[in-house]
C-alpha cells in the first residue's frame, strides 16, 4: 500500500475499531442488566438506571484519560518516565540517536519529533506517540541505546517513523482511552469491595449492607474484568497487524533486513529482552512498543500479546534463522553482551557525510511523486544524512540551543537589503526582546552563506527545540515572523513556504488533539480552491504565461477532467494560497493524491525542478499532511 491508501486504511480501522469496541461495551452494559434484572426483576427503571450509569461510568472514564492526554506524545513519555534527550548532549549513544531520527525525519519530509529516553529500562524497546507528527515524540530505551548499533538502531526508528507516516499514533491514543473507559467498571468494583470490606470490620454498617455492598463490588469486578479481557483482545488483534506492516516499511525504508532482523535477534537472545521493568504501568500502553514490554503467561499471552512471537518476526526477515542459532546468540551474549558503539567501529557505521545540496534537474513524475509520499527509502536516508552534514556545524548548534533558536529561524527570514534589515531587527527587539534581535543580527552572515537548499532541513532541525518554548513566547515568535515577512511589501516564495510551515507545524503542536483529522471531502466539493493552488503553482513554475496555462490545464486534467474553470492568477500571487488549506486539507486521502499529482504536474509541465519549486511542492504536502522527501532540484 502507498501512503494515501495507509490513511484510508487507517480510517477504516477507526471505524472497524469503534464498532468492535461498541459491542464490548453493549456486552458489558448487557452483562449488568443482566445481574439487575435478577435481582430486581423486569423493573424498566433500575435496568434503565443502570444501563445509563454503566454507559455514563465508562463513557467518562474514556474522556478524562483522553483529557489527561491533552499534550499528545509527550503525556505518554512523561507518564512512562521518560526523560527529555538533550539536544546538545555528549553522550555518545544520545548523540547517535539524535543523528539517526534527524536523517529520518529530513528523508520522510516529518517535522523532527522531540527524543526521549527511557534511562532505567535495560530491554531493548522504542515508541512513537502523539496525534499528528507535529506533536510526536520517539522514546528509546537505555538498553537500545547501548545494546543496537547504527543499522540496527536506524531500523527500530524506521518502525517507529511508519507509525508516525501511516496514522497509527492517533488510533493507539483513542485504544488508551477506550480501554481505560471499560476498565472504570472494574476499578469501581475493587474500590467499593475495598470500601465493603473496610466498613464491615469497623462496624460503620450492618452485615446485611456489607454482603449487599460487596456482592455488588464482585458484580462489577467481574463484568469489569470479562469486558476488559475481550476489549484487550480486540487490541491485540489490531496492534499485531500494525507491528507486521511497521516491520513491512522499516525493512523498505533502510533497503535491508540485516539491522531489523539483529534488533529483534538482541530482543529474543537477551535476558532483558524488550520488557519494561521500570514503567509502572507498561500494560496501557503496551500496543504502542516496537517490541512486547510484558511478560504473558502460557494461557492468555497468544490471546492478549500486542505484537506477533518474536521468533516469527525474526523469520520473517531471516528465513534461515533457527532456535539452535538464538541459542548459540545467547550463549555469547551471556558472556560478552552486545555494545552498540563497539559494533559500530567494527562493521565501520556511522554518521552521513556531505553529498551536494543539489543534483540535476530531472523529469518530475507525477505518479513516482505520489508513491513517494510517505514511502521514503533507503536513496532518501542516505540523501538525509548527507544534508544534515553540509549544515554548518555552527548553525546546528545553534538549533539544538534553546536561546538561539529563535533568532536562528528567523534569521532565515532576514533581508540582503540594510534598510529593510534594520526595519526587520526592530520589529523583532519590539516583540521578543533586544536580547533576540542581536543574536539575529550576529547570525546573519553564516546564514547569508547557507545553500537554498539548505535552509528547509535547518528550520526543520530546529523545531522540536522551538517547540518547547512557552505558548505565549511562541504567538509573538509567529507575530514577528509574519512581520519580518511582510516588512518589505512584498513575500517571496521561500518566505511563505517557511512561513506557513511554521504556523502550521506550531499550532498542531501546541493543540494536538484539535487538528489532527482525516479528510472525507471529495474534489468537485472543493473545485475553486483546487484551481486557486494549481494557478499560483503554475505560475510561480513558469513565467511563460502561455506554458504556465499549460501546465494549470495539465494538473486540472488531472484531479478534475469534467471542470471547466478557466486559468486565472489571483492578484494576490501566494497568498492567496491562505484561502485555501483548510478545504484541500479537508480532502479524503485517495482525492489528496490525485492532487499531490495534479500539482506535481503543473509544476514540473517543462521537464525542470528548482530549489524554490521543490520547496514549494514540499510544503504543499506539508500542511496537507502528506509528508514528502526532500527532491533532488537545480538550484
Amino acid at each position: 500500500m502507498n501512503f494515501f491508501e495507509h490513511q484510508a486504511a487507517a480510517r477504516r480501522s477507526s471505524a472497524r475499531l469503534l464498532a468492535l469496541f461498541s459491542l464490548a461495551v453493549v456486552s458489558v452494559v448487557l452483562a449488568v442488566d443482566l445481574v439487575a434484572w435478577s435481582v430486581a426483576g423486569s423493573n424498566v427503571t433500575v435496568l434503565a438506571w443502570c444501563t445509563v450509569l454503566t454507559l455514563l461510568v465508562i463513557g467518562m472514564g474514556s474522556l478524562y484519560r483522553l483529557a489527561s492526554l491533552g499534550r499528545g506524545g509527550e503525556s505518554i513519555a512523561m507518564e512512562m518516565g521518560g526523560e527529555p534527550a538533550p539536544e546538545d548532549s555528549t553522550d555518545p549513544d544520545l548523540r547517535r540517536f539524535r543523528n539517526v531520527v534527524e536523517e529520518m525525519a529530513i528523508a520522510s519530509g516529518v517535522p523532527m519529533p522531540r527524543l526521549y529516553v527511557l534511562e532505567h529500562d535495560a530491554g531493548i524497546n522504542a515508541f512513537a506517540a502523539g496525534y499528528s507528527p507535529s506533536d510526536a515524540v520517539v522514546a528509546v530505551t537505555r538498553g537500545a541505546l547501548e545494546r543496537l548499533n547504527r543499522d540496527e538502531l536506524q531500523a527500530v526508528v524506521a518502525h517507529e517513523f511508519s507509525h508516525i507516516l501511516n496514522g497509527d499514533m492517533r488510533l493507539n491514543l483513542r485504544l488508551v482511552g477506550v480501554l481505560f473507559g471499560i476498565s472504570m467498571i472494574a476499578l469501581i468494583g475493587h474500590k467499593v469491595l475495598h470500601f465493603g470490606l473496610y466498613g464491615s470490620r469497623d462496624g460503620g454498617r450492618g452485615p446485611t449492607a456489607a454482603i449487599f455492598m460487596m456482592a455488588g463490588a464482585v458484580v462489577a469486578l467481574v463484568v469489569g474484568w470479562i469486558g476488559l479481557f475481550f476489549a484487550r483482545m480486540i487490541r491485540a488483534g489490531i496492534s499485531r497487524s500494525r507491528e507486521r506492516l511497521a516491520d513491512a516499511s522499516a525493512v523498505q525504508f533502510t533497503r535491508q533486513t540485516t539491522g531489523l532482523a539483529g534488533a529483534l535477534k538482541k530482543i529474543a537472545g537477551l535476558p532483558d529482552g524488550s520488557h519494561l521493568f521500570a514503567v509502572a504501568d507498561a500494560e496501557e500502553i503496551s500496543h504502542m512498543l516496537f517490541g512486547e514490554g510484558l511478560r504473558f503467561g502460557s494461557l492468555f499471552g497468544p490471546l492478549l500479546a500486542t505484537h506477533p512471537p518474536v521468533l516469527e518476526r525474526i523469520k520473517a526477515l531471516d528465513p534461515s534463522f533457527t532456535n539452535a542459532r538464538l541459542d548459540t546468540l545467547a550463549r555469547r551474549w551471556m558472556d560478552h553482551p552486545p555494545h552498540g558503539l563497539e559494533e559500530d567501529v567494527q562493521l565501520g557505521l556511522h554518521d552521513g557525510t556531505p553529498l551536494p545540496a543539489s543534483g540535476a534537474a530531472y523529469r518530475v513524475d507525477e505518479k513516482r511523486v505520489s508513491g513517494h509520499v510517505g514511502q521514503p527509502d533507503a536513496t532518501d536516508y542516505r540523501h538525509a544524512g548527507g544534508i544534515v552534514a553540509a549544515i554548518p556545524e555552527e548553525l546546528r548548534v545553534f538549533a539544538a540551543d534553546r536561546e538561539k533558536v529563535m533568532p536562528l529561524i528567523l534569521g532565515l527570514l532576514l533581508d540582503d537589503q540594510k534598510p529593510i534589515a534594520d526595519k526587520q531587527l526592530f520589529g523583532v527587539g519590539a516583540r521578543l526582546g533586544r536580547a533576540v534581535a542581536v543574536d539575529l543580527a550576529t547570525m546573519a552572515e553564516p546564514l547569508r552563506g547557507l545553500h537554498p537548499a539548505l535552509r528547509m532541513p535547518l528550520a526543520a532541525l530546529a523545531f522540536p527545540v522551538l517547540r518547547r518554548r512557552p505558548r505565549p513566547e511562541l504567538e509573538l515568535f509567529l507575530d514577528a515572523a509574519n512581520a519580518m515577512v511582510l516588512a518589505d511589501g512584498s513575500v517571496s516564495l521561500f518566505e511563505y513556504c517557511l512561513g506557513r510551515l511554521l504556523t502550521v507545524q506550531l499550532r498542531e503542536s501546541l493543540d494536538p488533539s484539535r487538528y489532527a483529522r482525516t479528510g472525507r471531502r471529495s474534489p468537485p466539493k472543493v473545485k475553486q480552491e483546487i484551481a486557486i493552488m494549481l494557478a499560483v503553482v503554475a505560475s510561480y513554475g513558469h513565467p511563460d504565461a502561455a506554458v504556465a496555462r499549460r501546465a494549470y490545464i495539465a494538473g486540472m486534467q488531472r484531479i478534475l477532467p469534467q471542470a471547466t474553470l478557466p486559468y486565472v492568477v489571483p492578484p494576490q500571487g501566494v497568498l492567496a494560497l491562505e484561502d485555501v488549506w483548510v478545504p484541500l486539507d479537508s480532502l479524503d486521502p485517495l482525492a489528496k493524491r490525485l492532487l499531490v499529482e495534479a500539482i506535481t504536474l503543473a509544476i514540473g509541465h517543462d521537464g525542470r525542478v528548482t530549489v524554490a519549486e521543490s520547496e514549494l511542492l514540499r510544503t504543499v504536502c506539508g500542511v496537507l499532511h502528506c509528508p514528502l522527501p526532500p527532491m533532488l532540484a537545480q538550484a
